[in-house]
Protein backbone atom coordinates (compact mmCIF):
# COMPACT_ATOMS: atom_id res chain seq x y z
CA UNK A 1 0.00 0.00 0.00
CA UNK A 2 1.13 3.53 -0.70
CA UNK A 3 1.49 5.37 2.64
CA UNK A 4 4.08 7.91 1.57
CA UNK A 5 3.21 11.50 2.54
CA UNK A 6 4.57 13.86 -0.08
CA UNK A 7 4.02 17.15 1.77
CA UNK A 8 7.02 19.15 3.02
CA UNK A 9 5.09 20.13 6.15
CA UNK A 10 1.90 21.96 6.95
CA UNK A 11 3.71 25.08 8.13
CA UNK A 12 5.39 25.55 4.74
CA UNK A 13 2.06 25.00 3.01
CA UNK A 14 0.27 27.52 5.17
CA UNK A 15 2.96 30.17 4.72
CA UNK A 16 2.96 29.67 0.95
CA UNK A 17 -0.81 29.85 0.92
CA UNK A 18 -0.94 33.20 2.62
CA UNK A 19 1.96 34.75 0.76
CA UNK A 20 0.63 33.62 -2.61
CA UNK A 21 -2.98 34.51 -1.89
CA UNK A 22 -2.62 38.11 -2.99
CA UNK A 23 -1.03 37.05 -6.27
CA UNK A 24 -3.69 34.54 -7.27
CA UNK A 25 -7.45 34.86 -7.62
CA UNK A 26 -7.92 33.90 -4.00
CA UNK A 27 -11.50 35.12 -3.72
CA UNK A 28 -12.78 33.47 -6.88
CA UNK A 29 -14.03 29.91 -6.57
CA UNK A 30 -11.72 27.54 -8.41
CA UNK A 31 -13.45 25.44 -11.04
CA UNK A 32 -14.17 24.91 -14.71
CA UNK A 33 -16.79 26.67 -16.81
CA UNK A 34 -19.24 24.98 -19.12
CA UNK A 35 -21.74 24.42 -20.37
CA UNK A 36 -20.10 21.20 -21.68
CA UNK A 37 -17.87 19.12 -19.43
CA UNK A 38 -15.89 15.99 -20.26
CA UNK A 39 -15.12 14.08 -17.07
CA UNK A 40 -13.36 10.87 -16.20
CA UNK A 41 -13.83 8.82 -13.02
CA UNK A 42 -10.52 7.36 -11.84
CA UNK A 43 -8.47 6.68 -8.73
CA UNK A 44 -5.52 8.23 -6.93
CA UNK A 45 -4.07 8.93 -3.51
CA UNK A 46 -4.65 11.92 -1.26
CA UNK A 47 -2.46 13.07 1.62
CA UNK A 48 -3.69 13.79 5.13
CA UNK A 49 -1.83 15.93 7.70
CA UNK A 50 -1.55 13.02 10.14
CA UNK A 51 0.99 11.49 7.73
CA UNK A 52 -1.43 9.20 5.96
CA UNK A 53 -2.18 8.48 2.33
CA UNK A 54 -5.59 7.21 1.24
CA UNK A 55 -6.89 5.70 -1.98
CA UNK A 56 -9.80 7.74 -3.31
CA UNK A 57 -11.95 7.68 -6.41
CA UNK A 58 -12.75 11.01 -8.00
CA UNK A 59 -13.96 12.86 -11.04
CA UNK A 60 -11.49 14.82 -13.14
CA UNK A 61 -11.29 16.61 -16.45
CA UNK A 62 -10.68 14.28 -19.36
CA UNK A 63 -6.95 14.11 -19.97
CA UNK A 64 -6.18 15.37 -16.48
CA UNK A 65 -5.96 13.88 -13.01
CA UNK A 66 -8.81 12.97 -10.71
CA UNK A 67 -9.73 15.42 -7.96
CA UNK A 68 -11.16 15.15 -4.49
CA UNK A 69 -13.72 16.66 -4.62
CA UNK A 70 -14.39 16.61 -8.36
CA UNK A 71 -13.99 19.78 -10.44
CA UNK A 72 -16.40 22.55 -9.45
CA UNK A 73 -18.67 22.97 -12.49
CA UNK A 74 -19.63 26.62 -13.08
CA UNK A 75 -22.46 27.54 -15.46
CA UNK A 76 -24.97 30.33 -16.02
CA UNK A 77 -28.70 30.16 -15.46
CA UNK A 78 -30.41 29.07 -18.68
CA UNK A 79 -27.42 27.11 -19.99
CA UNK A 80 -28.02 23.68 -21.46
CA UNK A 81 -25.46 21.70 -19.48
CA UNK A 82 -23.93 18.51 -20.85
CA UNK A 83 -21.66 16.28 -18.78
CA UNK A 84 -19.94 13.39 -20.54
CA UNK A 85 -18.54 10.75 -18.19
CA UNK A 86 -16.12 7.89 -18.85
CA UNK A 87 -15.08 5.53 -16.06
CA UNK A 88 -11.59 4.14 -15.57
CA UNK A 89 -12.55 2.50 -12.29
CA UNK A 90 -12.80 -1.25 -11.60
CA UNK A 91 -16.60 -0.96 -11.32
CA UNK A 92 -19.25 1.11 -13.16
CA UNK A 93 -19.68 4.77 -12.23
CA UNK A 94 -22.27 7.45 -12.91
CA UNK A 95 -23.42 10.96 -11.93
CA UNK A 96 -26.71 12.23 -10.55
CA UNK A 97 -27.60 15.92 -10.23
CA UNK A 98 -29.89 16.65 -7.24
CA UNK A 99 -31.95 19.80 -7.70
CA UNK A 100 -31.88 19.76 -11.50
CA UNK A 101 -35.09 19.32 -13.51
CA UNK A 102 -35.50 17.08 -16.54
CA UNK A 103 -32.08 15.43 -16.68
CA UNK A 104 -31.80 13.34 -19.86
CA UNK A 105 -29.30 10.53 -20.32
CA UNK A 106 -27.82 9.00 -23.46
CA UNK A 107 -25.24 6.26 -23.91
CA UNK A 108 -23.72 4.14 -21.22
CA UNK A 109 -25.33 1.16 -19.58
CA UNK A 110 -28.58 1.28 -17.58
CA UNK A 111 -28.08 1.20 -13.80
CA UNK A 112 -30.39 1.39 -10.80
CA UNK A 113 -30.58 5.21 -10.62
CA UNK A 114 -29.20 6.31 -13.99
CA UNK A 115 -27.04 5.16 -16.88
CA UNK A 116 -23.49 4.25 -15.98
CA UNK A 117 -20.11 4.12 -17.68
CA UNK A 118 -18.73 0.61 -17.40
CA UNK A 119 -15.26 1.30 -18.78
CA UNK A 120 -12.98 3.52 -20.89
CA UNK A 121 -14.94 2.79 -24.10
CA UNK A 122 -18.37 3.33 -22.53
CA UNK A 123 -19.28 7.04 -22.27
CA UNK A 124 -22.54 8.27 -20.81
CA UNK A 125 -23.90 11.80 -21.38
CA UNK A 126 -26.14 13.71 -18.99
CA UNK A 127 -27.94 16.88 -20.08
CA UNK A 128 -30.23 19.40 -18.39
CA UNK A 129 -31.14 23.09 -18.47
CA UNK A 130 -29.78 24.97 -15.45
CA UNK A 131 -33.05 26.73 -14.64
CA UNK A 132 -32.27 27.66 -11.04
CA UNK A 133 -29.32 29.71 -9.75
CA UNK A 134 -27.62 28.56 -6.60
CA UNK A 135 -25.26 25.96 -5.16
CA UNK A 136 -25.73 22.27 -5.98
CA UNK A 137 -24.01 18.95 -5.53
CA UNK A 138 -23.27 16.23 -8.07
CA UNK A 139 -22.34 12.71 -7.03
CA UNK A 140 -22.25 9.08 -8.05
CA UNK A 141 -25.57 7.30 -8.52
CA UNK A 142 -23.86 3.90 -8.52
CA UNK A 143 -23.52 2.15 -5.15
CA UNK A 144 -23.58 5.59 -3.42
CA UNK A 145 -22.74 4.20 0.03
CA UNK A 146 -19.35 3.13 -1.33
CA UNK A 147 -18.59 5.47 -4.22
CA UNK A 148 -19.51 8.74 -2.50
CA UNK A 149 -17.42 7.71 0.49
CA UNK A 150 -14.53 6.94 -1.87
CA UNK A 151 -14.77 10.46 -3.32
CA UNK A 152 -17.14 10.63 -6.29
CA UNK A 153 -18.69 13.99 -5.36
CA UNK A 154 -18.40 17.59 -6.53
CA UNK A 155 -20.03 21.02 -6.60
CA UNK A 156 -22.14 22.64 -9.30
CA UNK A 157 -22.60 26.42 -9.24
CA UNK A 158 -25.29 28.10 -11.31
CA UNK A 159 -24.90 31.87 -11.57
CA UNK A 160 -28.07 33.94 -12.03
CA UNK A 161 -28.59 35.32 -15.52
CA UNK A 162 -27.16 38.82 -15.83
CA UNK A 163 -26.09 39.02 -12.18
CA UNK A 164 -22.74 37.25 -11.71
CA UNK A 165 -22.03 38.96 -8.35
CA UNK A 166 -25.35 37.97 -6.81
CA UNK A 167 -26.31 34.59 -5.41
CA UNK A 168 -29.91 34.67 -6.67
CA UNK A 169 -30.32 37.66 -8.99
CA UNK A 170 -31.60 39.99 -6.25
CA UNK A 171 -29.68 42.95 -4.85
CA UNK A 172 -30.08 41.63 -1.32
CA UNK A 173 -27.99 38.58 -2.31
CA UNK A 174 -25.07 40.60 -3.73
CA UNK A 175 -21.53 39.76 -2.61
CA UNK A 176 -17.95 40.96 -3.06
CA UNK A 177 -16.19 37.60 -2.70
CA UNK A 178 -17.36 33.98 -2.68
CA UNK A 179 -15.92 30.81 -1.22
CA UNK A 180 -16.85 27.14 -1.41
CA UNK A 181 -17.02 24.92 1.69
CA UNK A 182 -17.72 21.34 0.60
CA UNK A 183 -17.84 19.25 3.79
CA UNK A 184 -17.07 15.53 3.88
CA UNK A 185 -15.78 12.86 6.23
CA UNK A 186 -13.96 9.55 5.73
CA UNK A 187 -13.61 6.11 7.29
CA UNK A 188 -10.14 4.91 6.20
CA UNK A 189 -11.09 1.26 6.66
CA UNK A 190 -13.46 1.47 3.69
CA UNK A 191 -10.68 2.94 1.58
CA UNK A 192 -8.24 0.24 2.67
CA UNK A 193 -10.80 -2.42 1.69
CA UNK A 194 -11.28 -0.82 -1.74
CA UNK A 195 -7.51 -0.70 -2.20
CA UNK A 196 -7.29 -4.46 -1.60
CA UNK A 197 -10.29 -5.37 -3.78
CA UNK A 198 -9.51 -6.86 -7.20
CA UNK A 199 -12.75 -8.48 -8.39
CA UNK A 200 -16.40 -7.36 -8.60
CA UNK A 201 -17.17 -9.77 -5.77
CA UNK A 202 -14.54 -8.05 -3.61
CA UNK A 203 -16.21 -4.68 -4.10
CA UNK A 204 -19.65 -6.14 -3.48
CA UNK A 205 -18.37 -7.52 -0.18
CA UNK A 206 -17.15 -4.15 1.17
CA UNK A 207 -19.29 -3.43 4.22
CA UNK A 208 -20.12 0.26 4.77
CA UNK A 209 -22.65 -0.29 7.56
CA UNK A 210 -20.07 0.03 10.33
CA UNK A 211 -19.14 3.50 9.12
CA UNK A 212 -16.76 5.22 11.59
CA UNK A 213 -15.16 8.40 10.20
CA UNK A 214 -11.93 9.70 11.73
CA UNK A 215 -11.07 12.30 9.06
CA UNK A 216 -13.04 15.46 8.24
CA UNK A 217 -12.53 17.64 5.17
CA UNK A 218 -13.29 21.05 3.70
CA UNK A 219 -12.89 21.00 -0.09
CA UNK A 220 -10.98 17.72 0.09
CA UNK A 221 -8.39 18.89 2.62
CA UNK A 222 -8.01 18.59 6.38
CA UNK A 223 -6.89 21.49 8.51
CA UNK A 224 -4.34 22.98 8.47
CA UNK A 225 -3.88 22.05 4.78
CA UNK A 226 -7.13 23.97 4.20
CA UNK A 227 -5.06 27.17 4.58
CA UNK A 228 -2.50 26.35 1.91
CA UNK A 229 -2.64 27.74 -1.61
CA UNK A 230 -4.69 26.27 -4.43
CA UNK A 231 -3.08 23.84 -6.87
CA UNK A 232 -0.02 22.82 -4.85
CA UNK A 233 2.27 20.29 -6.56
CA UNK A 234 2.50 17.99 -3.52
CA UNK A 235 -1.31 17.67 -3.34
CA UNK A 236 -2.14 17.06 -7.03
CA UNK A 237 -5.51 15.44 -6.27
CA UNK A 238 -6.56 18.07 -3.69
CA UNK A 239 -6.35 21.37 -5.61
CA UNK A 240 -8.91 23.44 -3.66
CA UNK A 241 -8.21 25.38 -0.48
CA UNK A 242 -10.71 27.10 1.81
CA UNK A 243 -9.10 30.30 3.09
CA UNK A 244 -11.70 33.11 3.07
CA UNK A 245 -10.37 36.69 3.05
CA UNK A 246 -12.17 40.03 2.96
CA UNK A 247 -11.86 43.66 3.99
CA UNK A 248 -13.98 45.26 6.71
CA UNK A 249 -17.46 45.86 5.34
CA UNK A 250 -17.08 43.46 2.41
CA UNK A 251 -19.69 40.76 1.89
CA UNK A 252 -18.65 37.12 1.51
CA UNK A 253 -20.92 34.51 -0.06
CA UNK A 254 -20.45 31.12 1.60
CA UNK A 255 -21.46 28.20 -0.60
CA UNK A 256 -21.83 25.33 1.87
CA UNK A 257 -22.38 21.71 0.83
CA UNK A 258 -23.00 18.66 2.99
CA UNK A 259 -21.40 16.10 0.71
CA UNK A 260 -20.94 13.27 3.21
CA UNK A 261 -23.14 11.09 5.39
CA UNK A 262 -23.13 13.14 8.60
CA UNK A 263 -24.42 16.52 9.82
CA UNK A 264 -21.72 19.17 10.25
CA UNK A 265 -22.53 22.36 12.21
CA UNK A 266 -20.33 24.97 10.50
CA UNK A 267 -19.50 27.87 12.81
CA UNK A 268 -18.30 31.31 11.65
CA UNK A 269 -16.42 33.18 14.36
CA UNK A 270 -16.56 36.97 14.13
CA UNK A 271 -20.19 37.38 13.09
CA UNK A 272 -23.29 35.51 12.08
CA UNK A 273 -24.05 34.67 8.48
CA UNK A 274 -27.40 35.30 6.81
CA UNK A 275 -28.80 32.31 4.94
CA UNK A 276 -30.37 33.48 1.68
CA UNK A 277 -30.74 30.14 -0.08
CA UNK A 278 -30.96 26.43 0.51
CA UNK A 279 -30.73 23.53 -1.94
CA UNK A 280 -30.45 25.94 -4.86
CA UNK A 281 -33.62 27.88 -4.02
CA UNK A 282 -33.77 31.39 -2.58
CA UNK A 283 -35.44 31.60 0.83
CA UNK A 284 -38.45 33.54 -0.36
CA UNK A 285 -42.20 33.57 0.16
CA UNK A 286 -42.90 35.25 -3.19
CA UNK A 287 -40.06 33.90 -5.36
CA UNK A 288 -38.74 37.43 -5.87
CA UNK A 289 -37.19 38.67 -2.61
CA UNK A 290 -35.18 36.76 0.05
CA UNK A 291 -37.71 37.71 2.73
CA UNK A 292 -37.33 34.36 4.50
CA UNK A 293 -33.57 34.71 4.96
CA UNK A 294 -32.30 34.17 8.48
CA UNK A 295 -29.25 34.88 10.63
CA UNK A 296 -27.32 32.04 12.18
CA UNK A 297 -23.96 31.76 13.95
CA UNK A 298 -23.80 28.06 13.09
CA UNK A 299 -25.20 26.60 9.87
CA UNK A 300 -26.35 23.03 10.46
CA UNK A 301 -25.12 21.52 7.21
CA UNK A 302 -27.18 18.39 6.60
CA UNK A 303 -26.07 15.47 4.41
CA UNK A 304 -26.91 16.21 0.77
CA UNK A 305 -28.03 19.78 1.49
CA UNK A 306 -26.55 23.03 0.17
CA UNK A 307 -26.68 26.52 1.66
CA UNK A 308 -25.93 30.02 0.42
CA UNK A 309 -25.13 32.47 3.20
CA UNK A 310 -23.80 36.03 3.35
CA UNK A 311 -21.18 37.12 5.89
CA UNK A 312 -19.71 40.56 6.63
CA UNK A 313 -17.39 41.93 9.31
CA UNK A 314 -16.82 45.63 10.02
CA UNK A 315 -15.82 45.85 13.68
CA UNK A 316 -18.81 48.08 14.32
CA UNK A 317 -20.13 47.89 17.85
CA UNK A 318 -16.93 46.58 19.42
CA UNK A 319 -16.51 49.86 21.29
CA UNK A 320 -12.92 50.47 20.13
CA UNK A 321 -11.15 51.54 16.96
CA UNK A 322 -9.88 48.43 15.18
CA UNK A 323 -7.22 50.56 13.41
CA UNK A 324 -5.89 52.23 16.58
CA UNK A 325 -6.21 55.76 15.23
CA UNK A 326 -6.23 58.91 17.29
CA UNK A 327 -9.42 61.02 17.26
CA UNK A 328 -9.48 63.30 14.25
CA UNK A 329 -7.47 60.99 11.96
CA UNK A 330 -9.08 60.39 8.54
CA UNK A 331 -11.44 57.45 8.36
CA UNK A 332 -10.26 54.28 6.68
CA UNK A 333 -12.68 52.74 4.15
CA UNK A 334 -14.80 50.21 5.95
CA UNK A 335 -14.08 51.62 9.40
CA UNK A 336 -17.26 52.40 11.39
CA UNK A 337 -17.38 56.09 12.27
CA UNK A 338 -19.11 55.39 15.58
CA UNK A 339 -16.00 53.69 16.97
CA UNK A 340 -13.38 55.91 15.32
CA UNK A 341 -10.63 57.01 17.65
CA UNK A 342 -11.74 54.92 20.64
CA UNK A 343 -8.87 53.24 22.53
CA UNK A 344 -8.67 49.53 23.20
CA UNK A 345 -10.67 49.22 26.44
CA UNK A 346 -8.17 46.95 28.24
CA UNK A 347 -4.50 47.04 29.21
CA UNK A 348 -2.62 44.38 27.29
CA UNK A 349 -0.31 42.09 29.30
CA UNK A 350 3.44 42.07 28.82
CA UNK A 351 4.84 39.85 26.07
CA UNK A 352 6.22 37.34 28.56
CA UNK A 353 2.66 36.70 29.73
CA UNK A 354 1.27 36.02 26.22
CA UNK A 355 1.07 32.90 24.10
CA UNK A 356 1.83 33.71 20.47
CA UNK A 357 0.30 31.90 17.49
CA UNK A 358 1.33 31.89 13.88
CA UNK A 359 -1.50 34.23 12.89
CA UNK A 360 -0.86 36.80 15.63
CA UNK A 361 0.57 40.05 14.23
CA UNK A 362 1.83 41.26 17.59
CA UNK A 363 -0.83 43.98 17.68
CA UNK A 364 -4.59 44.00 18.33
CA UNK A 365 -5.05 46.62 15.60
CA UNK A 366 -5.86 45.84 11.98
CA UNK A 367 -2.94 46.53 9.64
CA UNK A 368 -0.40 47.09 12.45
CA UNK A 369 2.50 44.75 13.08
CA UNK A 370 3.74 44.59 16.66
CA UNK A 371 6.74 43.07 18.40
CA UNK A 372 6.91 39.29 18.17
CA UNK A 373 9.46 36.89 19.66
CA UNK A 374 11.90 35.34 17.18
CA UNK A 375 10.31 32.54 15.20
CA UNK A 376 6.73 33.52 16.00
CA UNK A 377 4.10 34.66 13.51
CA UNK A 378 4.68 34.66 9.77
CA UNK A 379 1.30 33.38 8.63
CA UNK A 380 -0.32 36.83 8.68
CA UNK A 381 1.94 39.12 6.59
CA UNK A 382 -0.66 41.90 6.21
CA UNK A 383 -1.51 42.13 9.93
CA UNK A 384 -5.11 41.09 9.41
CA UNK A 385 -7.59 40.04 12.06
CA UNK A 386 -8.00 36.25 12.06
CA UNK A 387 -11.09 34.25 13.04
CA UNK A 388 -11.41 30.47 13.16
CA UNK A 389 -14.16 28.89 11.04
CA UNK A 390 -14.82 25.25 11.82
CA UNK A 391 -17.18 22.43 12.57
CA UNK A 392 -18.82 22.93 15.96
CA UNK A 393 -18.66 19.18 16.58
CA UNK A 394 -15.42 19.06 18.53
CA UNK A 395 -14.41 15.55 17.45
CA UNK A 396 -14.26 16.83 13.86
CA UNK A 397 -11.33 19.16 14.68
CA UNK A 398 -8.76 16.36 14.56
CA UNK A 399 -6.95 14.28 11.97
CA UNK A 400 -7.27 10.70 13.22
CA UNK A 401 -7.33 12.00 16.82
CA UNK A 402 -4.50 14.49 16.23
CA UNK A 403 -5.45 18.08 17.11
CA UNK A 404 -5.68 20.61 15.51
CA UNK A 405 -6.99 19.62 12.13
CA UNK A 406 -10.08 18.27 10.47
CA UNK A 407 -12.93 20.54 9.43
CA UNK A 408 -11.16 23.78 10.28
CA UNK A 409 -9.99 26.87 8.45
CA UNK A 410 -9.47 30.59 9.14
CA UNK A 411 -11.11 33.83 8.00
CA UNK A 412 -8.70 36.74 7.57
CA UNK A 413 -10.05 40.29 7.63
CA UNK A 414 -7.41 42.21 5.69
CA UNK A 415 -6.69 45.95 5.94
CA UNK A 416 -8.15 48.23 3.30
CA UNK A 417 -5.92 48.30 0.23
CA UNK A 418 -4.63 44.75 0.55
CA UNK A 419 -5.42 43.03 -2.77
CA UNK A 420 -7.65 39.98 -2.51
CA UNK A 421 -8.48 39.33 -6.18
Amino acid sequence: MNRQNSKTGWLTAAVLGLLLAAAEAGAAIQGITGPTFNLTASSGYIDTPDGGSLLVWGYGEQGGVMQYPGPTLIVNQGDTVTVNLTSQLPMPASIVFPGQDGVTVTGGTPGILTNESTGPTDTVSYSFVANHPGTFIYQSGTRPDLQIELGLIGALIVRPAGAPKQAYGHAATAFDYEYLFLLTEMDPNIHFAAEMATTPADFDAIDTTGYTPVLWFINGRNGPDTLAANNLPWMPHQPYNSLPRAHPGDTILLRLIGAGRELHPFHTHGNHSRQVGRDGRMLSSDGVTPDLSQDDFTVKVLPGATYDALFSWSGEGLGWDIYGHAPGDPLVPGEPAADHGKPLPVVLPENQDLTFGGFWSGSPFLGTMGTLPPGEGGLNPNAGLVFMWHSHTERELVNNDIFPGGMMTMLIIEPAGVPID
